[in-house]
């Protein structure tokens, strides 16, 4: 999702981007719609660059902005309880309790007629879909819907081959699109002085928060992800993205949700709904250097 401002400065290039990710999700087989159902919301565009790609057995030798390592390749998925190591969270990473999460996916359209009502861009790749690889679920009739993932395959899609990392979030706090999330980032956002952050501070069109980790837990389910987009519902909310209070979220749409996980992180969670907002997490910040092996490094989005 992205701010309003945003959207009404980039409708042409926006209507353009989803026309022709449309036609190309029909060339390739899939039929789209302009009435896909959908309990929730979620991104939309970016100036930015698209995101480098990596194949679905590789994992990627190039840092990302935060210096991600090249983790040990997984030959098999293990489940979020067989993991080995758990990051826990910190004063400098305190923990989000009993937040809503909601579903979202690459190449949902929820709503054709809404500024943010589609995940076929991103607030930060204006090609996500194609950069992703397709449709993140299921192309039938209906368009790009979701389906149920589990550990068998390691929650990665059944019909199509991700090129990015299937295990990717949302958090409302867009310091690409949105103008007072932007001017805050270099006093709100923890690492934005680390060296390998701070040069990103001159470039409006590069965000300190894409591809960045974060550990999720449901009962006894510890899940990672990156962020790959913005939203739900607010742009700015940095008192409870970035604070040490446990501060709920300044959204009251879906839910009240905080966030957005993709249908990975929804089957390694557990969650009860496959795309409804009454699963409840509690979320923190970790260093790519803590995130531990899992199904969620067999591709790391760069």
């Amino acid at each position: 999702m992205h701010s309003s401002t945003h959207y009404r400065a980039r409708a042409v290039a926006i209507s353009c981007a989803l026309s022709a990710a449309l036609a190309a999700c029909t060339s390739s087989g899939g039929r789209p719609t302009s009435a896909v159902p959908a309990a929730r919301s979620s991104s939309a565009a970016s100036p930015s660059a698209s995101a480098s790609v990596l194949t679905p057995t590789a994992v990627t030798t190039a840092p990302t902005p935060s210096g991600t390592p090249t983790p040990a390749s997984v030959s098999a998925a293990p489940t979020p309880s067989s993991v080995r190591t758990t990051p826990t969270p910190s004063s400098r990473y305190p923990l989000h309790t009993n937040i809503v999460a909601t579903t979202f996916w690459v190449g949902e359209i929820f709503d054709p007629q809404a500024a943010d009502g589609s995940q076929v861009i991103s607030t930060y790749d204006d090609h996500w879909l194609a950069n992703y690889g397709g449709c993140d679920g299921v192309q039938s009739s209906s368009g790009c819907q979701t389906e149920r993932r589990t550990a068998a395959n390691g929650y990665f899609p059944t019909t199509m081959t991700p090129r990015q990392n299937p295990f990717y979030l949302d958090l409302p706090f867009d310091d690409v699109n949105d103008a007072q999330a932007a001017a805050s980032r270099a006093s709100v956002v923890p690492w934005a002085h680390e060296p390998a952050y701070v040069g990103l501070l001159a470039s409006p069109d590069r965000s300190l928060m894409k591809n960045r980790w974060v550990a999720i837990k449901l009962g006894g389910s510890v899940c990672y992800g990156q962020i790959e987009d913005a939203g739900p519902g607010d742009y700015n909310d940095a008192a409870y993205v970035f604070g040490s209070n446990d501060a709920r979220p300044a959204n009251q749409r879906y839910g009240g949700a905080g966030m957005d996980v993709s249908p990975a992180l929804n089957g390694c969670l557990g969650f009860t709904e496959l795309n409804g907002d009454t699963d409840k997490v509690s979320w923190w910040f970790v260093d790519s250097a803590a995130v531990p092996p899992g199904p969620w490094t067999k591709i790391i989005t760069s």
